[in-house]
């Protein structure tokens, strides 16, 4: 299938490129390369554009002869969600909409949309499943919840085929090492962990260890970009127009953060440095999937299914590459 990517130079953008283009497919980025790194797709593979630019989309969709697209592009802070929701509600749900009228203007019928645990109740029973309460708590999770209805609208109206997929904590690198995690203002955990390794930040924070947790840490559900990016293949090789799913991607069980913290000293082999502050404003005590439908469904199995495997190809990473993409 030739499958455009929005957002396909980003971090789960561009690994899934670079899995589908492993296993078959011939996908194409669509990025602004205001967050995405343009040395993380073959350079024959990037088109320049921005998803607010409907006209654009509509032409590269026709031109390129587009049988799929995987949207992953989208603001993704939960902080600056809070401080900017009228630039989330811009580019998350104007810029779905942009999308869905370019579909629909080049008969292309088939989406895969990239959603998010932030749109679940974080007071739901654990772990979550797709038909979990919806009550998203800040506005990065109101915006991607918006775009779900949108999209679900159009599907109806028009017979459009879409999966929509909600994942958790993406993390890890290609096995390979030659590509991994680079944000120009990191917010994740293990690579904070990890730039505490390199010396690239002092210390890594610890928010808080008195949660009603197995160590009294956070629990967080950690998926590896090579299982996210299994998944949107099996869901776009599954679907046909007038289909409508919807699938967790998960581990099912989680890591706490101080289990990832002494995961990544395992694999770095010495201390890193850390300090426990106070609890974040908002936080949910434990966030975890159920990706039992994904794995009856479709027959997913993640390959990196614990912590240290998922740390050690992170590790690979930011060890060889401490400076990003910025040497290449």
């Amino acid at each position: 299938m030739r499958i455009l990517l929005t957002g396909g130079a980003g971090y789960v953008g561009s690994a899934c490129l670079r899995w589908l283009l492993r296993h078959g497919h011939d996908p194409l980025a669509y990025d602004d390369l205001s967050e995405g790194n343009a040395a993380a797709v073959p350079a024959e593979r990037l088109l320049r554009g921005d998803i607010l630019d409907g006209k654009t989309l509509a032409a590269t969709l026709r031109e390129r002869r587009i049988d799929a697209v995987m949207h992953f592009a989208a603001l993704a802070s939960v902080p600056k969600s809070i401080d900017q929701p009228e630039a989330y509600w811009r580019t998350n749900v104007l810029g779905t909409k942009c999308l869905l009228d370019a579909m629909l203007a080049s008969n292309v019928k088939i989406l895969l949309f990239s959603s998010t645990a932030a749109t679940y109740s974080f007071d739901a029973p654990m772990p979550l499943a797709e038909d979990s309460p919806q009550v998203p708590q800040v506005p990065y999770g109101t915006t991607k919840l918006a775009a779900e209805h949108i999209i679900r609208d159009y599907a109806r109206a028009h017979g459009l085929g879409y999966a929509i997929l909600r994942y958790f904590n993406a993390a890890g690198a290609d096995p390979d090492g030659g590509f991994g995690e680079h944000r120009r203002e990191e917010t994740h955990l293990v690579p904070l962990i990890l730039y505490a390794a390199l010396g690239k930040r002092r210390k890594v924070f610890i928010y808080g260890t008195d949660w009603p947790t197995r160590d009294g840490s956070c629990v967080r559900d950690y998926v590896h970009t090579d299982d996210l990016a299994l998944a949107h293949q099996l869901a776009v090789e599954g679907l046909r127009p007038g289909m409508g799913r919807i699938f967790n991607v998960g581990s099912g069980t989680g890591t706490t953060v101080l289990e990832a913290l002494r995961a990544c000293e395992r694999v770095v082999g010495r201390p890193i440095p850390q300090e426990i502050v106070a609890r974040r404003p908002g936080d949910p005590a434990v966030l975890v999937a159920s990706p039992a439908k994904l794995e009856r469904e479709l027959g997913w199995q993640p390959r990196f299914p614990r912590i240290d495997e998922i740390v050690e190809t992170a590790w690979r990473w930011h060890h060889g590459h401490p400076d990003g993409y910025a040497r290449r």
